[in-house]
């Protein structure tokens, strides 16, 4: 079905591909860690019973 001559350049294009993509996902997961200047945040939560 693929022609010899291109199939090569396929299987490097596919290969750049799927790095180009680990790239993108690792940056969008750990944008906070890099650009956030810290790794850990204080969250404050205020958990209180109803008043009746």
């Amino acid at each position: 079905m693929a022609e010899d001559g291109g199939s090569g350049s396929t299987g490097v294009v596919a290969v750049l591909v799927i790095f180009v993509i680990i790239v993108v996902v690792a940056l969008f997961v750990f944008r906070n860690r890099l650009f956030g200047g810290g790794g850990t945040q204080e969250i404050d939560v205020n958990i209180s019973t109803p008043s009746k």
